[in-house]
């Protein structure tokens, strides 16, 4: 898919607002930040995996700071969040909705832009999970707490079944959209599935106290 193209921009800049929305609630929700820590936040969640994939994949300067419309969106999602979190609030749980969205969105979005920049699909898949989880990996560390791709529950997983799927349909004929299409569907359901019933990835057995 050509990075350029207006479909490739819709994937991104939706990925953007859904992280911006998401990092931003987080400030209100579990911080408590004022206007300027919550737009922060937000747009540092939205623009933050973006970044580190643009630096990876030689695209200088990142799109975030080439295309005003990135800015833009991120800026406005966050400031969406600030004006309204409270009637958000009446979502079922809107900041693990939100969160889920962004990362299928950029899970897909990631591996597409490092397959247009040359890279081959195990480069994509890594970049496009790099995408999905870096802003969400700055949020947390910003807020004090422990990343959620570093805990046990299912967040890197997702969005590497996700990739992982849109590259194989792709490397098997599919074409490029509905191949998005269903990679991000599946990393969707993966998480939202892997919340709703508290599944987690595995652990070290030592790490277990009922061991």
């Amino acid at each position: 898919m050509d990075t350029a193209s207006p479909l490739f921009l819709a994937l991104d800049l939706t990925g953007v607002f859904a992280f911006a929305l998401n990092g931003a609630l987080t400030a209100i929700r579990v911080v408590r930040l004022d206007v300027v820590g919550v737009i922060t936040l937000g747009m540092i969640t939205a623009l933050g995996g973006g970044i580190v994939r643009d630096i990876f994949i030689d695209d200088l300067p990142p799109a975030t700071f080439s295309d005003w419309r990135y800015l833009s969106v991120a800026a406005t999602g966050s400031l969406v969040a600030f004006l309204f979190g409270t009637r958000l609030d009446r979502w079922v749980n809107p900041i693990m909705v939100l969160d889920a969205a962004g990362l299928s969105l950029f899970a897909v979005a990631g591996a597409l832009k490092t397959l247009e920049f040359g890279g081959g699909p195990a480069q994509a898949v890594i970049l496009g999970t790099v995408t999905a989880v870096g802003g969400g990996t700055i949020r947390d560390v910003l807020v004090g707490r422990v990343p959620v791709v570093l805990r046990s529950e299912l967040y890197a997983i997702p969005a590497l079944a996700g990739a992982l799927s849109m590259l194989v349909a792709i490397e098997l004929g599919a074409a490029e959209v509905p191949a998005a299409i269903g990679g991000a569907s599946l990393c969707l359901v993966v998480r939202l599935l892997g919340v709703h019933f508290r599944l987690e990835a595995p652990v070290p057995r030592s790490t277990d106290p009922d061991a």
